[in-house]
């Protein structure tokens, strides 16, 4: 398959070929990464993203999609702030460094949210064109994991914060994984670092679809949110929160299913009330109490949990549904990879607007080294390759090889070279790329769990001591020993 058609007379063509090969060659991830940018967002879409969902904000001198871009070389590491990202690019502005900065402030959160959902639009399809998405957590079900994350303090630049030894917050998120595609598929940010994250859930019922399978922690676990999803015909498994569930009275006997992995299964029916509910037919509730009485106790210290579910028995028994919870995890583990392998908490980022979009970006970056990743899993038909790459290994090479590739190749040739692939074509164009990678440079570094670090000794005034004193004196008992 031909990849690369230039629209550059012949010379400059050849040109170009020799220095975009050469890349390919020796940073493929790095191209990969850039043509899946730019196929899920030209900056002709993202512009108009900003038209549909903006409502107070404005253009003006400064386009969206300049904003996005430029947040987007610190959010992935390729440059090491936004002022530094904004003086690698000045060339594109006809505005200040602060009208860059007031931009950020002022996106709407409405407007990250649309950055995210577009990228799922995009990618979801790409990622079964590959063949890379897992085997389904349960079959028959789409499942979709629902977790949130409180951003971390941020420097106190802002001036009401300067005085302030705490910690200022610039707001929290709730964002929806799939677990078989590993794309986040929505996002529902909140400026407000203090708002409790229930108070978010009516905004994602309105999400739900017939046939979701919802995989909750405890803190959704509220009579609204599970009566919403069974009256949209979709389901959940959530573990039980003790005070959050109104009318709740378990029936009939406890039955002793058999084991999980972690402990004993039991299972017993329960009924919820919803005192809300408008029909009287419909106030009542039935689910299943999934019980894990475990071999070692949790980290808050208790020895069995409980798991609600509206999954029928038939469609899948405790032992599955207790395991299946368990998988809930899969949302954390790429919260921990956004902020080891991507600047997903921008520090200097004080407002909330600015702050929440430069997450919802770092999500983004995700959502596309998951694409990046399906294709060498389908170059090398490896379905370990989608849990063995490493996001930080696959970032690093990307943010070392990427401003030098954009020197030499201008932004336009991308653009005109992916944006308008169908979705075959971009799968194909990523499996060529996959296939030239060398894939044990990303591969993960498994190491045994760590050992408990020893004692510390000396007294307070022993505030350093010299290395090579220490070496040197072990290597004396050493000879002593001998």
């Amino acid at each position: 398959m031909v990849l690369w058609i230039w629209n550059l007379p012949e010379v400059a063509v050849g040109t170009l070929q020799k220095v975009f090969d050469r890349f390919a060659r020796y940073s493929p991830v790095t191209v990969m990464m850039r043509g899946i940018l730019e196929y899920a967002f030209p900056p002709e879409a993202l512009d108009e993203l900003f038209r549909q969902h903006a409502v107070a904000q404005y253009e003006d001198e400064l386009l969206f999609s300049t904003t996005v871009n430029t947040l987007a070389l610190a959010v992935t590491g390729i440059r090491p702030s936004v002022n530094e990202a904004y003086l690698a690019c000045q060339e594109k502005f006809t505005v200040s460094v602060n009208s860059l900065y007031n931009k950020l402030k002022g996106v709407e959160t409405q407007v990250s949210q649309a950055v995210v959902r577009q990228s799922a639009t995009r990618l979801a399809p790409l990622v079964c064109a590959l063949r890379a998405q897992e085997p389904p957590l349960l079959k028959g079900y789409r499942v979709k994991i629902l977790d949130g994350k409180h951003l971390d303090g941020t420097e106190h630049r802002i001036k009401e914060t300067r005085v302030l030894n705490s910690a200022p917050l610039p707001g929290l998120i709730l964002a929806v994984l799939d677990p078989q595609r590993r794309l986040f598929l929505d996002v529902f940010p909140c400026e407000d670092a203090y708002t409790q994250e229930r108070m978010l859930l009516p905004q994602v019922l309105e999400t739900v679809d017939k046939g979701d399978l919802w995989l909750d922690d405890r803190n959704f676990c509220t009579t609204g949110f599970l009566f919403g999803i069974a009256d949209r015909k979709a389901h959940f498994v959530v573990r039980q929160h003790a005070s959050t569930l109104t009318g709740k009275k378990l029936v009939g006997r406890k039955e002793c299913i058999g084991r999980c992995e972690t402990g004993m299964v039991y299972e017993q029916a329960m009924t919820i009330r919803n005192p809300k509910a408008s029909d009287p037919d419909r106030a009542i509730l039935t689910v299943r109490r999934i019980t894990v009485k475990r071999d070692q106790p949790t980290e808050d210290g208790e020895t069995e949990i409980h798991i609600l579910t509206n999954v029928p028995r038939e469609h899948a028994d405790a032992i599955e549904i207790a395991e299946l919870y368990r998988k809930r995890w899969r949302i954390e583990y790429a919260f921990q990879e956004l902020g080891q392998a991507l600047d997903s908490e921008i520090d200097t980022l004080c407002y909330p607007k600015a702050a929440l979009l430069a997450f919802c970006v770092a999500i983004n970056a995700y959502n596309m080294m998951s694409v990046l990743k399906g294709a060498m899993r389908s170059a090398y038909r490896d379905p370990s390759l989608l849990s063995e790459l490493s996001g930080y290994y696959l970032a690093s090479e990307i943010s070392a090889t990427y401003w030098g590739m954009m020197i030499a190749i201008e932004p336009h040739h991308w653009t005109t070279t992916f944006a308008t692939l169908s979705v075959e074509e971009m799968a194909a164009v990523l499996k060529e790329l996959a296939a030239k990678t060398s894939v044990h440079r990303f591969r993960k570094n498994h190491r045994g769990p760590k050992r408990p670090p020893p004692k510390r000794t000396g007294g307070l005034r022993e505030k350093h001591v010299s290395t090579a004193r220490l070496i040197a004196a072990r290597g004396g008992a050493q000879n002593q020993n001998r």
